[in-house]
């Protein structure tokens, strides 16, 4: 008999602790950041009054890609999803710049998160903003260092009080429904551009899909989940906008420097509004946590692959997770934390976001067509013959969005593609000298 660690899971490999509602928790934490608190105003200034259609359009036109992982999920319940996904149709350096544009990705947004977090620590401390950014990373390090199970709970407590904060916006703007038409000045332009912009407010959850490997169950709590997160995050947007813009108009929402603040301010004080900024902090500090979390599990995923050094792959035995991956992940956030201002690199990010859409749903549809008897817990409807409708448009409408990218993300972003195979030529060239050395090869399959 096999040996297995204290909870009954086999040594070197991840514990399956998350349930449900954990995993549920986990995708709204990671999905309801601090974005919502600036993206309702600069939304209201391409929407106006209609700022809410913008919320409810992009949720669904996120759930187009969400219905694509979740399919995806059920099939290949793993760590590292889409490098995990990409691994059995695509060929070897493809797969591994999926994997890469993905990690590269969460921990630059756990970098750029950790200095917003920092920027809301300064309304209260006057501090160089490096500082609680990078204790910010070092705190959530040593809480996913500690177990998933505690890096759960944590961002359950903290996605708990951030829904209460954002619900109690909406409570006291609620009285002001009514009193602004919102649907007044609707242009499907202006909803479709406060789509574009509000789009980034949603994306988070297909990190969920990196927990696989410690979730109960995972061909049905992680398709579950990541739906579920979706839902909940996209309604209460909707009415955080629907409440905002009726509380304060959509001019001045659109033209207010913390648009949440000044609705909690003029329904009730300047010291309801401050609060309002520590429910931001919890919500920054959330985000960071998770980020770093999936992304620690997609090293580890490339590095048991031997797309990555070996030691990446190790499980610690006590706490049952990749620690070392976790460390990386910390180590580079970090650093790039220190640089203090990383906007065009974060948005880069979002670009290499728009990639990884593309490729999950192109994967989904290549699986429909090479493996139709493949198992599948979870099962897009709708389809014209073997051609499933919603990944189709889900390709549709990542291509439509990446139209409006500015030049200069989207060349950092390819930049960091390019930086990304510079790395697998160097790893292969290493691999192959250690064959001709005779140590086994590290092949990544597919």
């Amino acid at each position: 008999m096999a040996a297995v660690t204290a909870n009954g899971s086999p040594p070197g490999q991840l514990r399956r602790v998350l349930s449900l509602p954990e995993m549920t928790a986990a995708g709204v934490g990671i999905i309801v950041g601090a974005g919502i608190y600036v993206l309702v105003g600069e939304a209201a200034a391409d929407a106006g009054a209609a700022v809410w259609m913008s919320f409810a359009l992009a949720g669904v036109l996120s759930a187009l890609t969400a219905l694509s992982y979740a399919e995806l999920a059920g099939m290949f319940p793993r760590a590292g999803a889409e490098f995990e996904y990409a691994r059995h149709v695509f060929p070897r350096w493809l797969t591994f710049l999926v994997g890469w544009m993905m990690a590269a990705g969460l921990v630059v947004a756990a970098a750029a998160v950790a200095l917003g977090f920092a920027a809301y620590v300064r309304e209260f401390v006057d501090i160089e903003i490096r500082i609680p950014a990078l204790g910010l990373i070092a705190g959530v390090v040593a809480i996913g260092a500690a177990g998933v199970r505690e890096s759960i709970r944590v961002t359950v407590v903290l996605s708990a009080m951030v829904v209460v904060g954002l619900l109690g916006v909406v409570a006291v703007a609620l009285p002001t429904v009514g009193e602004v038409d919102l649907v007044e000045g609707a242009r499907a332009g202006g909803v479709l551009s406060g789509a574009a912009l509000v789009f980034f407010a949603f994306i988070g959850f297909d990190e969920v899909n990196n927990l696989a490997e410690e979730a109960r169950d995972p061909t049905r709590t992680i398709p579950r989940a990541i739906l579920l997160g979706l839902g909940i995050s996209t309604l209460l947007y909707v009415l955080v906008a629907v409440t905002a813009v009726s509380a304060v108009g959509p001019e001045r929402l659109a033209a207010a420097e913390r648009p949440l603040t000044l609705v909690v301010r003029e329904r009730v004080s300047d010291r309801a509004g401050e609060a309002l900024s520590v429910v931001a902090l919890m919500a920054t500090a959330s985000t960071t946590l998770m980020a770093l979390t999936s992304a620690s599990r997609l090293i580890f995923s490339m590095a048991r692959a031997g797309a990555l050094p070996a030691g990446a792959a190790k499980v610690d035995a006590g706490a049952g997770v990749p620690r070392r991956a976790l460390i990386a992940a910390g180590a580079v956030a970090a650093l790039f934390a220190l640089i203090g201002d990383i906007g065009v690199v974060a948005e880069a990010t979002d670009v290499a976001i728009y990639f990884i859409f593309l490729a999950v749903n192109v994967l989904v549809i290549v699986f429909r067509r090479r493996e139709p008897e493949m198992p599948r817990p979870f099962r897009i409807r709708g389809a014209i013959g073997w051609v499933p409708v919603a990944p189709v448009l889900g390709l549709a409408v990542t291509v439509l969005l990446m139209t409006r990218i500015d030049p200069v993300p989207l060349g950092a972003a390819v930049g960091m593609g390019a930086a990304g195979l510079g790395l697998h030529a160097l790893l292969r060239l290493r691999e192959r000298r250690a064959e001709r050395g005779g140590a086994p090869p590290k092949l990544i399959s597919g």
